[in-house]
């Protein structure tokens, strides 16, 4: 290969990755970039390089696009799908157009299946196809869901996501294979599988490649489809009409415990980004727990309003910059300040705090357990009799919850505290949060985990 490998910027809290492409004279292809450009302009001051081309491979449905913004501050070319409408400058590709990126070609390839407009992009090194930038379709050991552009037309896309792969597969065996979405996505890569692989490696390994047709693909395909989050029906849109520019910096200003508590009692939202125990020793009473962590944008996006003011509440050491832009990316841009002082200043200003019990595990047979991982995790492995809701689910299914004593659980406790939190909320007082998981709950009960639903 001619070049170097392309620079893979993983965003481990969504499950994806953007590229670079280094293509020798000082520019770069940009694939996917995420709204979130730190880390891309710290890979592109490192080499020296300067983005040329933003290219989308989709219109995705679980991050904003940084492309425009390429395109605004660095005078980048954005390559993206004809059919996918956008409405700011751009140049629309449709299938077998070719973009001469100085020595290196870039080919449309039409890939519908994820989305109507998918395309992948094939990257030549004159005629010798070295890579192929497969988007939300073919991943590795996977292929990405088909239900986000309408329900109704889930197996339509999915049959159309089988001869898209099936195009892809025919590529030679020592092709890269570059997908954006990979473990930790919610559209529907395996947890633990690498970033990037090869046509033959995927040929030869990929289980939905081992599907005996397309009826039996589309079948397994559709019976893998887990939730998702609600932001993921609205972003589809917003990259078709370009997010909007945003300053190299953001910021929000500092309130104090009374203007907080005046905005809460207005309909605003407390969001508590501290860790657990901080958060279950005292927070504002009303307060939603989200600990600041890589899964922290998902979990904003499932959990907290878009169209309805936030205050965040930190630690001193918790970076707000990380807060911001990780909200930015999904398009929560309604971050109207943070609490001045944290949660010393709410409680010196006498304002309502409450606790939350974080327990270890041990014997508590009459206890009510509440697991709320997802359906996939849960079938894997779950305490016998727990009673399973999704932490999705948590703030519609509060108010059929009896107000019992109930031990939350989930992996390690952050998704636990989230749930609470919002139990709390709706009333519930005799909820305390597993400090671990049902292996160690199970253990300290004298049970032995059961799997299925």
């Amino acid at each position: 290969m001619s070049f170097p490998e392309p620079v893979t910027l993983v965003d481990k809290g969504l499950g994806n990755t953007s590229y670079l492409v280094d293509l020798g004279d000082g520019r770069a292809l940009a694939v996917d970039p995420c709204r979130d450009l730190r880390a891309m302009r710290d890979a592109l001051s490192a080499r020296g390089l300067r983005v040329a081309f933003g290219a989308d491979t989709h219109l995705h449905a679980d991050f904003l696009s940084g492309a425009r913004q390429l395109a605004s501050t660095d005078s980048a070319s954005v390559l993206a799908s004809a059919a996918g409408d956008r409405k700011f400058d751009h140049t629309g590709l449709r299938d077998g157009d070719e973009i001469d990126l100085g020595g290196l070609r870039l080919r449309a390839l039409g890939t519908p299946g994820h989305t109507d407009e998918h395309l992948s992009y094939l990257l030549l090194d004159g005629d010798r196809p070295v890579g192929v930038f497969t988007g939300g379709s073919l991943l590795v050991g996977a292929v990405a869901r088909t239900d986000l552009v309408d329900p109704a037309r889930t197996e339509e896309l999915a049959r159309a996501q089988y001869r898209s792969v099936r195009r892809l597969l025919e590529l030679p065996d020592e092709v890269a294979v570059w997908p954006t979405h990979g473990a930790g996505s919610f559209c529907s890569a395996p947890a633990g599988a690498e970033r990037t692989s090869t046509i033959g490696a995927e040929r030869a390994g990929n289980p939905v490649m081992r599907a005996r047709d397309e009826d039996a693909f589309v079948t397994e395909l559709i019976d893998s489809l887990g939730t998702y989050p609600p932001y993921f029906h609205r972003l589809g849109e917003a990259n078709r009409r370009g997010p909007a520019l945003l300053p190299r910096k953001l910021h929000i200003p500092a309130m104090t415990p009374p203007a907080v508590a005046a905005v809460q009692a207005a309909g605003a939202t407390i969001l508590d980004v501290r860790p657990v125990p901080s958060f279950a020793a005292a927070h504002p009473t009303g307060a939603l727990s989200i600990p600041l962590r890589p899964a922290f944008v998902s979990w904003l996006g499932w959990l907290a309003a878009h169209d309805r003011p936030i205050v965040v509440v930190r630690e001193p050491d918790q970076d707000l910059d990380e807060v911001l832009w990780q909200a930015a990316k999904i398009g929560y841009e309604n971050i109207v300040g943070e609490l001045a002082g944290g949660i010393d200043a709410w409680t010196a200003a006498s304002l309502p705090s409450i606790s939350m019990a974080l327990t270890e595990a041990s014997p508590n047979p009459g206890i009510r357990v509440l697991d709320i991982r997802q359906r996939a995790e849960y079938q894997a492995g779950h305490v016998p009799g727990a009673v399973h809701i999704e932490l999705g689910d948590i703030a519609e299914a509060a108010d059929r919850l009896a107000d019992a004593p109930t031990v939350v659980m989930c992996g390690h406790g952050e998704r636990a505290m989230g749930a609470a939190s919002i139990l709390a909320g709706h009333g519930l007082t005799q909820v305390s949060v597993l400090d671990g998981g049902p292996e160690e709950w199970a253990e300290a009960n004298g049970q032995r985990l059961e799997s299925g639903p």
